[in-house]
């Protein structure tokens, strides 16, 4: 049972949706990253992407979730003695609130850094008229007959 089933929470359903995809990826630590925040209204993504170029990245946003993914080509011509360096993919998802837009991303000496733009919340209240059918138009009116009471 999830705490997204109460009747009491509308349209939180597509949540749980979220929670089980970000459970299902596992806690897979390549490559290391940072979340910064940059200030009340911006965050900075930072991953660890030492040994990768520009062209071995890839970042999407489908839906709202962020997706990094990094893949390194092979060099036919290399002829490694020892290869303690791994040559690896990673696929690395964020998953983003309603609202959060990403404004850029840029590389520098092996980090890859993406900044977010969060959305400004309001405070406002809004009042929601009621309005009422007009029931009694419809009704015919019938006169009942008075009685007198003899006391």
């Amino acid at each position: 049972m999830s705490v997204f089933n109460s009747p009491l929470l509308l349209g939180f359903d597509r949540f749980e949706n979220i929670l089980e995809q970000l459970a299902k990826s596992g806690g897979e630590g390549y490559p290391p990253y940072n979340i910064e925040q940059m200030s009340d209204t911006r965050l900075r993504i930072t991953l660890a992407v030492a040994g990768f170029f520009k062209d071995d990245l890839k970042i999407t946003l489908e839906q709202n979730q962020l997706i990094i993914h990094g893949k390194q080509m092979e060099d036919p011509n290399r002829v490694y003695i020892h290869r303690g360096i791994a040559a690896r993919q990673f696929h690395r998802k964020f998953v983003l609130a309603e609202g959060v837009t990403v404004a850029g991303a840029d590389m520098d000496n092996g980090l890859l850094h993406i900044d977010l733009n969060l959305p400004i919340q309001k405070n406002d209240v809004t009042h929601i008229e009621i309005n009422a059918k007009d029931t009694g138009s419809d009704m015919k009116t019938i006169d009942a007959p008075s009685k007198t009471v003899k006391t």
